[in-house]
């Protein structure tokens, strides 16, 4: 296995946690990987680090500022803010000599990739997308309709569980699973690195800043997200990455694709959210040979 190296890089007053895999060669690029939430960790993607033996390539990744290794105190939710995330993206990079690279971002990740690279996409030579919305209220939409699928004693637990807060009851429990096998991970059990990403100790409390409660009403900050107009600014080689089952669906997928200049899409049959816990081999083959072509 491709030798991994960590530390810290100091950032807002804390420490910002990364892991790095395998060793920087003059024939590929790094890849720099940026995980979900606001305030889940890289772990459930680690199976990417993989990249490293398979493809020669050096993987690198970083738990965002309040969240798993770089978890924070708690912060008045002003402390949260996009700014801070995309301006820790460039401090990461300034601290690990990441100055030619290529980004893959899955979901926040996703978006988080795009708001810096409509920012300064200087040293970035391509861009992976993984299941990312560039409209909030598109995606909102869907996971709502996705819970139409559902049977319908889950379909009114969860409405019951949106309705009071109360997301413990099992019946609650057992809907958001169900949602969660079909349309998140894609399997039940968890793989273990997935089940550890989304653990409470591990998940931010600026989750619930940005995010809210839940997956399908959101109350934070990002209730108005919508990049749509600025979209237009990224001249970095672009691939979006989804699944057919994925809750970020062809829909939300193809709002970024038709107004990315150039954006191309795979789309990966029978995959969720997390498409690397079950399709590993189609979604690392996909990321490779996309970037590969900019190295």
């Amino acid at each position: 296995m491709a030798k991994m190296t960590s530390g810290y890089v100091d950032y807002a007053g804390f420490k910002t946690y990364y892991e790095i895999y395998g060793e920087r060669t003059p024939e590929k690029k790094p890849l720099l990987i940026l995980h979900g939430g606001p305030g889940d960790t890289h772990n459930y993607l680690l199976n990417y680090r993989d990249m490293a033996d398979l493809y020669g390539r050096q993987i690198v990744f970083y738990d965002q500022i309040g969240c798993g290794a770089s978890k924070i105190p708690h912060q008045e939710d002003d402390f949260y803010t996009y700014d801070l995330w995309i301006d820790e993206f460039y401090t990461v990079r300034e601290a690990l000599g990441l100055d030619d690279i290529h980004l893959f971002g899955n979901s926040w990740g996703g978006m988080l990739a795009m708001m810096c690279m409509i920012r300064d996409d200087a040293g970035v030579n391509s861009m992976v997308v993984n299941g990312s919305p560039v409209n909030i209220a598109t995606w909102l939409s869907e996971a709502n309709r996705l819970i139409e699928y559902l049977p319908s004693d889950m379909q009114e637990a969860i409405a019951e569980a949106e309705r009071t807060g109360d997301y413990e009851t099992p019946a609650a429990k057992a809907a958001y699973n169900e949602y969660y096998r079909r349309h998140v991970v894609g399997c039940d059990p968890w793989p273990d690195y997935v089940q550890l990403a989304m653990s409470p100790e591990m998940v931010g409390e600026c989750y619930y800043v940005m995010q809210g409660a839940s997956e399908f009403v959101v109350t934070g900050k990002m209730k108005d997200f919508d990049i749509r107009a600025d979209l237009h600014k990224i001249k970095v080689p672009t691939l979006m990455l989804s699944g057919t089952n994925d809750e970020a669906t062809p829909l939300v997928v193809k709002e970024g694709y038709d107004l990315i200049p150039g954006c191309e899409w795979t789309l990966v049959q029978g995959a969720a959210h997390i498409g690397n816990a079950t399709h590993a081999k189609e979604y690392l083959e996909a990321v490779e040979g996309f970037i590969s072509r900019f190295d």
